[in-house]
């Protein structure tokens, strides 16, 4: 860790978006999600991320998310809204309703879909944030939109006053680094790991935070792991870590060849809040299936071996 005052740190977890039995949104369910989140000593929200569904949301219900969480946030806490669109009119449309409805920073990916490169990626980040009057975060997500964001791209985007930070989950721990050392001189830019199986690792390698799905389920121990890693006590943080990845495995819940990786991964997380009395049900927006009874079962297992209470 270094001295660096960065404007976004701790711990962010995207927020999951429960849905009722026939597919809408939950708002009683969202609204305990934020209230559990906060509870939890979270620094910051991330709506309509990857764990939030934001790919499988109408437009309708994309600013239904933002209103509850902004409202159930009430200015607690930073909310940071994903204006994950394919191209740049797309994306500044998203975030321009984002701030409309209150969001207190943006979070973009690289355009996809459509084919591109470095030139196009750095104009698509500088005209989002010549466009929007929030502060805006690249969002690295390659194995999603198939372009690797390298620090030589970000950095210089960072020092113009284009990005305040960036949320890393390409898994590319190399690439992270070398971020981390180049935010060094841009005091004000957040480096946020969403590798959240190592983010004492990162930590430890210059991550002011992290973005960890699995928050939505523990947020308490990635607190106690980040404040672990800020006081430099290492054995606690990798202590806690180590408690988390066993925890994760909840992700194995589903059986293989039934469910991708995205449906196994939020179903389980959904699961789990559903066991935790925090939202009402586990239902995924299609064509996902959310998990049956005996993975539930499953979870339940894993939960208790890390020590959370179920209803």
């Amino acid at each position: 860790m270094t001295a660096r005052t960065p404007r976004y740190a701790g711990v962010i977890p995207p927020v999951v978006t429960p849905l009722t039995a026939d597919g809408e949104l939950d708002r009683p369910s969202l609204e305990r999600v934020v209230g559990h989140l906060v509870d939890g000593g979270v620094s910051g929200l991330f709506a309509l991320g990857s764990s939030g569904e934001t790919a499988y949301l109408t437009p309708g219900q994309q600013d239904q998310v933002i209103e509850v969480i902004t409202a159930a946030a009430a200015g607690q806490v930073p909310v940071l809204v994903g204006a994950i669109e394919t191209t740049t009119n797309r994306a500044i449309e998203r975030a321009g309703r984002a701030a409309e409805l209150g969001a207190d920073a943006v979070v973009v990916t690289a355009p996809f879909y459509t084919r591109t490169d470095d030139a196009e990626i750095d104009r698509h980040f500088r005209q989002v944030a010549a466009a929007v009057d929030l502060p805006l975060l690249a969002y690295d997500v390659p194995v999603c939109v198939h372009s690797k964001l390298d620090p030589e791209l970000l950095l210089p985007l960072a020092a113009d006053g284009v990005l305040a930070g960036v949320k890393d989950s390409s898994g590319d721990d190399g690439s992270f680094r070398r971020l981390a050392i180049g935010a060094r001189d841009l005091p004000g830019f957040s480096v946020l790991t969403g590798h959240e199986l190592v983010v004492d690792a990162m930590m430890l390698g210059g991550a002011d935070g992290s973005v960890p799905g699995l928050g939505n389920v523990d947020p308490h121990g990635y607190v106690r792991l980040h404040e672990a890693a800020v006081r430099g006590d290492w054995a606690a943080a990798t202590a806690e870590q180590d408690r988390l990845v066993g925890l994760f495995d909840i992700i194995r819940a589903a059986r293989p060849g039934t469910a991708s990786a995205t449906a196994a991964g939020l179903g389980a997380f959904k699961t789990a809040l559903m066991l935790r009395g925090i939202i009402a049900t586990n239902v995924m927006s299609p064509p996902m299936r959310p998990l049956d009874a005996e993975e539930t079962a499953t979870v339940a297992r894993y939960l208790e071996r890390a020590g959370l209470s179920t209803v």
